[in-house]
């Protein structure tokens, strides 16, 4: 028996699920309950059509302002397919292989709620083309963050009825000719399930949820490479105690300084006597900063939380109260606020992280000018702190928020959106930046503390030295520190630092 699954129904997922389904590359599979609540809920539907004349919003309607044209009987299966071709308008750049893996994972999640009207067989469909690593083509354009992430998921979906292109064992192919490979044949889509599978936000819940898994762990660095730099920089410990943080309880700043006194338990460098009585608020600040960072990470990832244990489509079924009601759970707002408010949070990491960096190549505390032995001659690390300034500029300008446009579609029907499929898309392009940010402050701070020898840093902290230094050499001289950088970013993203 394989238990490397994650069971999905209505049973709340948690942060740690889904980091383990990250790590794990975890199969999905829904359980007895979700398969019920799916079956009843299809049950029901076909009887309520069946047996009534009542319209109900694209189910026997057509969409968005052709809402109050009725569509006949026979041609029910029609609009649902035409709804998938329509609107899989797509363009730029491909979704990540592993954002598009997670919306496979959250769209199931959802519809296994029984809320949605979706045929069992859909859901199976779905659940094979994830857990083979059968992935659809997917495009980062298209969504307004309103209305489900309406031209993502149709592209998401196409390949259940034989269209679009799916990466397959390392490939990019046609689904019809992926299908034909292996025996699959095409899902004939009922009623309400074109809309089912395109309503929602699993776009943005899943680029969201991939941001928080990767944050989570770039705050943990964040604390390691920032006390390293630190005992670089050969700085006051003071600022750490725990009474200065015991009287503004931030629960981000405390954890923050606690965080900092374990990295720097047993460094000889920190208890060293020292000529400055403070040090610049890129060291001295570093509990206040990073902790503000973590206290909004908690706050975005209770937001996500709650949206991918959600029924996101539109309109929703109510099998057990005999209803079937529009309203606007695809809004994306909560979530477009959230990660427009998690790329700043964010950014500010790298923002102190390349002033740590400034202050490390400045020539003070005993340091050499650029932390090389023939400044001049060498220029040493003058220019990754050029490459660090440069990403960050960049930052700002990526966190200007989403959330604060909109733009009316659909003839003026849907006249608010939330452009958090825009937000969500900044927010993977910030991520990415800061780890590079931080893997410019791992290279250099390893190369200050080689400045401080014969003293160590802390036990823990030259651990991580340790196996840094296997894989990126002390600089004596001018080389090509692309490679060296590149080696830094593979390095804080296999690492376990939170293990140490």
């Amino acid at each position: 028996m394989n238990y490397n699954y994650l069971p999905l129904d209505r049973a709340w997922l948690s942060f740690e699920q889904v980091q383990d389904y990250v790590s794990h590359r975890q199969l999905v599979s829904i359980t007895f309950d979700a398969h019920r609540r799916i079956m009843a809920c299809r049950e029901y539907l076909d009887r309520k059509l069946a047996t009534g004349d009542e319209l109900f919003y694209g189910i026997n309607t057509g969409f968005g302002f052709l809402q109050n044209l009725v569509i006949p009987d026979h041609q029910v299966e029609a609009l649902q397919y035409n709804l998938l071709k329509s609107h899989a308008c797509g363009m730029g750049d491909e979704v990540p292989l592993p954002v598009v893996r997670m919306m496979l994972m959250l769209k199931i999640k959802s519809l296994g709620y029984g809320h949605s009207g979706v045929q069992i067989d859909t859901v199976k469909r779905l659940m094979d083309m994830h857990n083979a690593e059968i992935l659809p083509v997917i495009y980062t354009q298209g969504s307004l963050g309103a209305s489900g992430d309406l031209a993502p998921l149709s592209h998401l979906s196409l390949p259940l009825i034989g269209l679009g292109e799916v990466w397959y064992k390392g490939e990019k192919r046609k689904t019809a000719d992926t299908w034909q490979e292996l025996g699959w044949e095409s899902i004939r889509l009922q009623s309400k399930e074109g809309l089912a599978l395109i309503n929602g936000t699993q776009f943005m819940g899943a680029y969201g949820m991939h941001c928080l898994v990767k944050a989570h762990r770039l705050m943990a660095w964040a604390d390691a490479i920032s006390a390293m730099s630190f005992d670089g920089f050969d700085g006051v410990r003071e600022p750490f105690s725990e009474p200065i943080h015991r009287i503004r309880p931030h629960a981000g700043q405390q954890a923050t300084a606690e965080s900092l006194r374990g990295w720097l338990d047993g460094s000889e460098i920190a208890v060293q006597a020292k000529v400055q009585v403070q040090d610049p608020y890129s060291f001295r600040c570093i509990p206040q900063v990073h902790g503000a960072t973590k206290d909004t990470f908690a706050h975005v990832r209770d937001v996500f939380l709650r949206e991918i244990n959600s029924v996101t489509d539109n309109p929703n079924i109510f099998p057990e109260e005999d209803l079937i009601l529009s309203g606007g759970n695809f809004h994306g707002q909560p979530l477009a606020l959230g990660m427009d408010f998690l790329s700043i949070a964010l950014s500010e990491l790298a923002n102190i992280s390349e002033r740590r960096t400034y202050q490390l190549i400045s020539g003070q505390r005993g340091l050499p000018l650029f932390l090389v032995k023939e400044p001049g001659l060498h220029s040493g690390f003058m220019i990754p702190q050029y490459t660090a300034a440069g990403i960050v500029s960049e930052n700002k300008q990526l966190c200007t928020p989403a959330s604060v446009d909109s733009i009316s579609s659909s003839n003026n029907q849907e006249d608010h959106v939330s452009m958090g499929a825009n937000a969500a898309t900044k927010c993977y392009r910030v991520i990415e930046n800061v780890e590079k940010v931080l893997a410019i402050e791992l290279m250099t701070a390893s190369q200050a503390l080689s400045f401080r020898r014969p003293l160590k840093t802390s036990p823990k902290l030259e651990a991580i030295l340790d196996q840094f230094r296997s894989q990126v050499s002390f600089v004596t001289e001018d080389r090509v520190l692309h490679e060296d950088l590149i080696q830094s970013v593979e390095f804080l993203r296999s690492f376990p630092v939170e293990k140490v």
